[in-house]
């Protein structure tokens, strides 16, 4: 896998004013990306086996080393090109990046259980200890801050050149400096929101020890995927996978802006979407963009083959491979697309498989992600890959979408397939929709719409026994969920009054055939996830 840019695109005047982000398998990796954005600086992520090739096409001015699930001590353990530490560049090693330096340059990291001392994860204090680079006009000596540590192993002798610059209880070598090259090594995660400073941090080393400017735009951005995707596609047809998201549409109209009517837009319409949603999809690219759409109207398709499945992997599996199968006739009858266009972000890629392709575990696949065929006929087109759900919209708006179009909640590729746990059919879809557009309605009634990040119905596969009027009722259970959220990465229930949860419930009770009773779900991202399969 090459090097992927993080979003952050440079102009062509400032070639090498980025940071280099070598990826050793971490699942945050992406968040310093995202620190390092919020800086205002440009980075790419290189997987630490690209890492020399993507150094010497960046010229970076700074390195950042991820952290990693690997182990330093351990045999086949990822290492850093040593051409980066002879580069004469700044560098910054976060938590195994310390580790992994420290080793490299002469020092020592050992296991925690062979010091006897442990790791420590979660919050933990440090201790500054002398002045340093990282920490100008941020910390100074003898304060105590907060950090968030997460690491077995230790550095138990750091390299030469090398002195601590901070403490902490469980980590002796909390900060690590060598000034006069400029390297530098937290045992924390700084890109973690757990670290209040951490993103201060961050920006200190990107633009006061590296010297960058911090002028980065999302208007560069544009300008910059614009040009990679006339590189990429040149004079060939892409077609572009419609969702019925702000992802895909937001993908769509960068492609278009970029290539024009090279591309043609599928809106594969399988019947698991929300109320209304198909036609408005249709309504805003014809209407609104003029850009080629093709409407294909495949429930049947959808609904025949999900049906008898109750397995949330083998659902996303089906709809995966069936979408891209339907991209391939689609294809075929526009004649013969050589790029399939997606609105992939970084939290389906790294929730599917490492950035990298390496070490990071697998927590679902998302349609596509994990559920693309071994066997695929066209290239993929992801524009967004490296971008989390917000700066999409961000990028949204600078193209000139309608905030009431940017502004919506996410949407699962795969539709209200995942939000029936159990088997889907066209019956209890439809009982879902109308339970959701009622939750959709009395949540914008209420203004809370954009305060809330995801917030639908859930239709579970339990009945209970409920009263209505003189009669015994055996009906569904709904669910109801909504969180907030930056980036999808971890969230956070809404906190909505019992009132409103009320007058909710009583609505889709009401209003809805074949649900009695609606419960709403308290669990925060982690341990759950934001969806419900």
């Amino acid at each position: 896998m090459t090097a992927h840019p993080t979003g952050s695109a440079r102009g062509d005047s400032a070639a090498s004013d980025c940071i280099l982000i070598v990826d050793f398998g971490s699942q945050v990796t992406q968040l310093i990306a995202r620190r390092v954005r919020e800086a205002g600086v440009y980075s790419e992520i290189a997987p630490f086996t690209q890492a020399e090739a993507a150094f010497h096409r960046l010229s970076p001015k700074g390195i950042i080393l991820s952290g990693s699930p690997a182990s330093v001590p351990e045999d086949g353990s990822p290492r850093a090109p040593q051409v980066l530490f002879e580069a004469g560049v700044p560098i910054l090693g976060i938590c195994y990046g310390q580790q992994v330096m420290t080793h490299q340059l002469g020092g020592e990291v050992r296991p925690g259980h062979e010091t006897g001392e442990g790791g420590e994860f979660g919050r933990a204090f440090l201790t500054v200890t002398a002045e340093c680079a990282l920490f100008n006009g941020l910390w100074e000596v003898g304060e105590r801050h907060q950090v968030w540590m997460s690491h077995g192993d230790k550095v138990t002798q750091f390299a030469p050149g090398f002195e601590i610059v901070a403490t902490s209880d469980g980590a002796p070598f909390a900060v690590i400096a060598d000034e006069a090259r400029r390297f530098y090594g937290t045992q924390f995660h700084p890109e973690v929101v757990h670290t209040p400073d951490g993103a201060k941090l961050i920006a200190n080393f990107v633009r006061h020890v590296c010297g960058l400017a911090g002028d980065w735009t999302m208007a560069e951005f544009r300008q910059t995927k614009i040009a990679e995707i006339r590189a990429q596609v040149g004079d060939k047809r892409v077609i572009c996978g419609l969702s019925g998201g702000v992802d895909s549409a937001v993908a769509a109209v960068l492609i278009h802006e970029a290539i024009g009517d090279q591309l043609t837009c599928v809106f594969v319409d399988h019947g698991l979407m929300r109320m209304n949603e198909a036609e408005q999809v249709v309504t805003l690219f014809r209407d609104h963009y003029n850009i080629p759409l093709v409407h294909v109207e495949a429930e049947a398709l959808f609904l025949g083959g999900l049906a008898g499945l109750t397995d949330p992997e083998a659902k996303r599996k089906f709809i995966g491979k069936t979408f891209i199968d339907v991209f391939e006739e689609e294809a075929r009858k526009i004649g013969g697309a050589e790029f399939l266009a997606q609105g992939t972000l970084y939290p389906d890629v790294i929730e599917s498989v490492s950035f990298t392709g390496g070490p990071s575990v697998t927590i679902k696949s998302h349609h596509n992600v994990g559920g693309l065929p071994e066997r695929m006929n066209m290239a993929l087109v992801e524009p967004l890959r490296e971008l989390f759900k917000d700066e999409v919209r961000d990028l949204g708006r600078e193209l000139g979408l309608p905030d009431a179009f940017v502004g919506r909640h996410p949407f699962p590729g795969p539709g209200l397939a995942i939000r029936i746990p159990g088997e889907v059919t066209k019956e209890r879809c439809d009982i879902l929709r109308k339970a959701d557009a009622i939750y959709l309605e009395e949540i914008r009634n209420a203004g809370l719409y954009d305060a809330i990040w995801q917030a639908f119905a859930v239709l579970l596969p339990v009945k209970t026994v409920g009263v209505m009027g003189d009669g015994r009722t055996y009906d569904s259970v709904c669910a109801l969920r909504a969180v907030t959220s930056t980036d999808g990465m971890t969230a956070d229930v809404f906190p909505y009054d019992a009132s409103f949860l009320t007058r909710v419930a009583t609505r889709i009770v009401n209003e809805v055939k074949g649900i009695n009773r609606v419960v709403y779900d308290y669990t925060s991202k982690p341990p759950g996830t934001i969806e419900w399969e």
